[in-house]
């Protein structure tokens, strides 16, 4: 079995690594080539272990980091070489609808030796993320994600730019991913499918060296199916956005990422060694060390950081979309409405696998939440009446957070991490057209009905 003990010793013999270990720059529109595939990868180092069969883009788990400036043109051709369907969803981008990669909803799987070439302006700077949208509780499970990070000319200098991918796998003794748990409804009804093994960039613990006395921007992305991950960062940190999205500047060494949440720190370095743990699962477990190095690299000057111009919340509400969360081990559903039907949890659970419902309907790409008019303000008033908490994302929409009392929390977000028994408002303009998801980002909540579509025309 895969322990704790195992975990640190092995981390005692991991490799020196760099970053991200193959990075897409854009140019001009030229198309980028991103191919789905099978392949093998090294998840646990030290004798004993087998590579895992994993899924990954251009044959690299994270995949390639594709890194543009805002106002470019991202164009990606992307070839599906899997043996099932998929696709590519761009995480947190306000994306043109038909681009979101929502297989089912924004446009087909992509099947077997199929294409699709994705193709839309960056009109937002921030730190964002790609993976698959088609059975993401197994694709994206496997590997199937990498970055993408869209620079602006107003970013902080700094002298190195860092992507921390944090994500966990389930695994068996020999280090292969275990096969048996796919689909379990154990997870799906509980808090989802929770590995057993921590990586961050596809290492386990790796050592990236960064110059003595560097300012760096740390962009740290949760990459797990359904994980929450905290993490400390022991060092002169100062935390400057969220999901992409500025924040008050303030400083920051612990931060708790909900499944596909992000967070932007700019850290200043001295003349000694930064480990970053794991806090939040029995830890600390190290993460990743940032090895300090001499070079002669000419350092950026550490100016007090700006504080960012903040968009206001919007005063006033058009439409109220009210959202009932319930269901999963322990909960309260008795029953919901499915394939038009009214059933029996039990039913639902043993028959067709779904355990959670919004407003008691199970969630499918055809039932709209709301429709909404182009311009409107609206604000999905949430209540998680559930013993679990959920990552829950909108696509195509950034959205403020008001509390149960009313207050709204500093900047924006595209992901929220509900607590068990939490209300909060999410508000939005809805000035981007198309259908919608909103949906749990833990994988497997998603899979088992925790969804539902936003029609704005």
């Amino acid at each position: 079995m895969i322990t704790r003990r195992t975990f640190l010793k092995a981390c005692a013999t991991a490799p020196l690594v760099a970053v991200l270990p193959s990075v897409a720059t854009a140019a001009a529109v030229t198309p980028f080539p991103l191919t789905a595939s099978k392949t093998k990868k090294r998840l646990v180092p030290g004798d004993g272990y087998q590579d895992a069969s994993v899924w990954a883009f251009n044959r690299s788990v994270p995949g390639p980091e594709l890194r543009f400036k805002k106002g470019e043109t991202l164009s990606v051709d992307f070839f599906n070489q899997l043996d099932e369907g998929s696709s590519v969803h761009w995480h947190g981008i306000r994306n043109i609808n038909a681009m979101d990669g929502v297989a089912g909803l924004t446009q087909p799987e992509v099947m077997t030796d199929g294409q699709f070439r994705y193709e839309f302006p960056l009109k937002d700077s921030g730190t964002y993320w790609y993976h698959s949208h088609a059975k993401t509780w197994s694709q994206v499970a496997r590997g199937l994600y990498g970055p993408l990070i869209v620079e602006d000319e107003s970013d902080p200098a700094v002298d190195q730019d860092i992507v921390l991918m944090i994500d966990d796998w389930l695994l068996s003794d020999d280090g292969t991913i275990d096969e048996a748990s796919f689909g379990s409804l154990h997870d799906w009804s509980h808090g989802g499918r929770l590995g057993n093994w921590l990586t961050v960039n596809g290492q386990s613990h790796p050592t990236i060296d960064v110059p003595k006395n560097a300012r760096i921007r740390l962009r740290l992305i949760n990459a797990a199916n359904a994980r929450i991950f905290g993490l400390n960062i022991p060092a002169s940190a100062f935390l400057i956005a969220e999901d992409g999205y500025p924040t008050p500047v303030q400083p920051m060494q612990d931060v708790v990422l909900g499944p596909a949440q992000r967070a932007d720190f700019i850290v200043d370095l001295g003349d000694t060694n930064l480990t970053i743990n794991e806090t939040l699962n029995g830890g600390p477990y190290p993460a990743v060390t940032l090895n300090v190095i001499e070079t002669n690299q000419s350092l950026v000057t550490k100016e007090i950081l700006k504080q960012p111009t903040l968009e206001s919340p919007p005063t006033s509400i058009d439409v109220a979309i009210p959202l009932h969360m319930q269901g999963g081990a322990m909960g309260n559903l008795r029953e919901a409405t499915f394939g038009g039907q009214l059933r029996p949890i039990r039913e639902l659970a043993q028959t067709y696998g779904k355990a959670w419902a919004f407003n008691g309907k199970i969630g499918e790409h055809h039932d709209h939440l709301a429709k909404i008019n182009i311009g409107q303000t609206v604000s999905i008033e949430v209540w998680n009446d559930t013993r679990w908490n959920h990552a829950m994302h909108l696509h195509g929409h950034h959205f403020w957070i008001q509390t149960e009392d009313g207050e709204f929390l500093d900047g924006k977000r595209d992901t929220y991490l509900f607590q068990r028994g939490e209300k909060a408002n999410l508000v939005f303009i809805a000035d981007n057209p198309g259908l919608w998801l909103f949906h749990c980002h833990m994988l497997e909540h998603h899979a088992a009905g925790m969804a539902g579509v936003i029609e704005i025309s």
